[in-house]
């Protein structure tokens, strides 16, 4: 029996085989959705990702017969680290062979100790905007381009290692009827009226660049009680602005607002691009750039990426406003089916908006449950 041996990346050659090991992993898959390899060598420099102002990482590579077989990223989360005395485990990858799966998490288990950690979760990223969960359930679902896909044997794998369930998160998917219900224009015009709030009417990419510092301090004190969360640094937010959100189609996304021009609440929703991504094969060129623009552009299938109501408006029925101002928008772009990103099992308050755009009425939000995704724990 080979032996399996484990390497630290220590440079660029290392890391670029670290993001493109799943490449072939995952090669003959089908639900999996190709990260794009730049961004994925982005967020692992610290000259390039704000993140890692408080966080450290460390990244192994498993090789057997000189052949990558496996991968984990080891992030040691600031805040978190002091706080809770926790490290983190992520971007993790392996064949099916429990060796491969021991040695990467006895490589962070390790580290963690050195640290002084006293427990290991995970998968998780940097920040809840990165990749998390290990997916559970669906894996006969297609990905969405925020979402990481995984094998079965992968959680057999974690609970054979000693690892307990810590959270789950739920992905949901339903129709869109083009009739918007008369419940949800009702509603959306009583709370307007009560409690002054608003759509903004993004004309163009410079007004949603100047609401966007706004929405994602709504989004840190919306996500504060959530598992695993810490509030965006404002190098963080900035970065997402520039990278994501002034590209963000203007008839996807929505953001509410009071009196004073604060945003209340927000949906940054964009074109399902998980075929497109599958065809660009980790690469914006030659061609990935215009399969997205086509998918972007011609698109009847919706991700919903990021929902949040600020706290102070959760019980006023602000949601109505939000959604009916997206339904308009997707009616516009012939939208007729959606995808919400990972959702917390426990997140009661948010899985009810689920409700509010489902087909029918009468419908519970568990008929719409396409996938799951668990946070795994144990002490090191």
């Amino acid at each position: 029996m080979s032996e399996i041996v484990l390497r630290e990346v220590v440079n660029r050659k290392d890391l670029k085989a670290f993001v493109k090991f799943p490449f072939s992993l995952y090669k003959d898959n089908e639900y999996w959705v190709s990260p794009l390899i730049m961004d994925e060598m982005e967020s692992f420099n610290p000259a390039k990702n704000p993140s890692y102002e408080y966080c450290e990482t460390k990244l192994w590579l498993a090789y057997k017969n000189d052949t990558i077989v496996g991968r984990v990223a080891g992030i040691k989360h600031g805040p978190e680290f002091e706080n809770e005395k926790k490290i983190r485990f992520g971007r993790i990858d392996f064949i099916d062979d429990p060796e491969v799966s021991a040695s990467l998490i006895k490589a962070v288990q390790g580290w963690g100790k050195q640290l002084g950690a006293e427990h290991l979760h995970g998968p998780l990223g940097f920040n809840d905007m990165d990749l998390e969960g290990l997916l559970v359930e669906g894996f006969d679902t297609l990905s969405t381009i925020a979402t990481m896909y995984s094998y079965p044997y992968y959680k057999d794998h974690l609970e054979n290692l000693g690892f307990l369930k810590a959270e789950e998160w739920i992905e949901l998917s339903g129709d869109f009827e083009p009739r918007i219900p008369e419940r949800l224009k009702r509603g959306a015009s009583y709370v307007s009226e009560r409690f002054k709030v608003s759509p903004v009417d993004f004309k163009n990419s410079k007004i949603i660049k100047s609401y966007g510092r706004n929405m994602f301090r709504a989004l840190n004190e919306s996500y504060g009680s959530l598992y695993g969360f810490y509030p965006l640094t404002q190098k963080e937010i900035d970065r997402l602005i520039n990278k994501y959100l002034t590209y963000v189609n203007k008839n996807s996304l929505s953001m509410i607002v009071n009196e004073q021009d604060k945003v209340v609440a927000f949906a940054v929703t964009v074109p399902s691009l998980s075929r497109a991504f599958q065809k660009a094969n980790g690469r914006l060129f030659p061609f990935g750039f215009l399969y997205m623009a086509k998918a972007l552009l011609f698109n009847k299938e919706i991700d919903l990426y990021l929902i949040g109501v600020h706290p102070d408006y959760q019980n006023t029925g602000v949601i109505s406003v939000l959604f009916y101002d997206l339904w308009q928008k997707y009616n516009k772009m012939n939208i007729q089916c959606g995808n919400a990103n990972p959702l917390l099992e426990t997140n009661e308050k948010m899985l009810k908006v689920w409700n509010t755009i489902a087909k029918n009425e009468n419908e519970d939000f568990q008929s719409h449950i396409t996938k799951r995704r668990r946070c795994y724990t144990k002490p090191i």
